[in-house]
C-alpha cells in the first residue's frame, strides 16, 4: 500500500507542476521582455542625457549672446487697464475685438477678469497702446475716418450765463405759525 501512495502523490506532484510550467511559461516570457524593453529604455534615457549635456555646453554660449541683444519683455494684462485704453481710445468693445481680431464677448470676458488674452493679442494690444485715436480710427476703416473728423471738428463754444439772465430765485414768504395765530385770537 504504501508504494500506491507514493506513487499517487508523485503523480499528483508531477502533474501540478506540468499545470503550473502551463500558466508560468508566459509570465516568464513576458517578464524577461519587459526586462529587455526597460533596458534599452535606460540606455536611450542616459544617451538622451549625453545629449542634452553636450547642447547645453555648446547651446549655452549662444543663448545667452542673444539674450544680450534683445531682452524679451513680457507684457502684463491688466483688466482695468483694458478697459481705460479702450476709453481712452473712443472705442467699443466690438470695434476693440475687430481690431484684434476676437469677438466683443471675449473683449467683454477680459474686462471682466473672467479670462486672459492669448500671447499674440497681448502683442496687439500693446501696439494698440502706442497708437492714437485717428491711428486706430483708420486701422478701423474708412468710416471711422469721417467719424474722427466729425469729432476733431471745432465744437462752439457755450455762452457763459450772465448774472442779469439767470432765473430769480424765489422768496419765501414767512410761515404763520400757530402761535401767532391763537394770540391774535386771544
Amino acid at each position: 500500500m504504501p508504494n500506491i501512495a507514493t506513487a499517487f502523490r508523485d503523480e499528483i506532484s508531477r502533474l501540478c507542476r506540468k499545470e503550473m510550467r502551463k500558466h508560468l511559461e508566459p509570465l516568464r516570457k513576458a517578464s524577461a521582455a519587459y526586462r529587455k524593453e526597460i533596458a534599452a529604455l535606460k540606455r536611450k534615457l542616459q544617451e538622451s542625457e549625453r545629449r542634452s549635456v553636450a547642447l547645453a555646453k555648446r547651446g549655452g554660449k549662444v543663448a545667452k549672446d542673444e539674450t544680450a541683444d534683445a531682452p524679451e519683455k513680457q507684457t502684463r494684462f491688466v483688466p482695468k487697464g483694458l478697459k481705460s485704453l479702450r476709453v481712452r481710445l473712443g472705442l467699443s468693445a466690438a470695434e476693440l475685438a475687430s481690431l484684434l481680431g476676437v469677438t466683443g464677448q471675449s473683449v467683454y470676458n477680459w474686462e471682466q477678469k473672467k479670462s486672459t488674452p492669448r500671447a499674440a493679442q497681448l502683442a496687439q494690444l500693446a501696439e494698440l497702446r502706442k497708437l492714437g485715436k485717428k491711428a486706430v480710427r483708420a486701422r478701423l476703416g474708412g468710416e471711422a475716418v469721417e467719424a474722427v473728423e466729425e469729432a476733431a471738428a471745432p465744437k462752439r463754444p457755450r455762452k457763459p450765463r450772465k448774472a442779469a439772465e439767470a432765473k430769480p430765485s424765489r422768496t419765501r414768504r414767512p410761515r404763520k405759525s400757530a402761535t401767532a395765530d391763537t394770540a391774535v385770537e386771544a
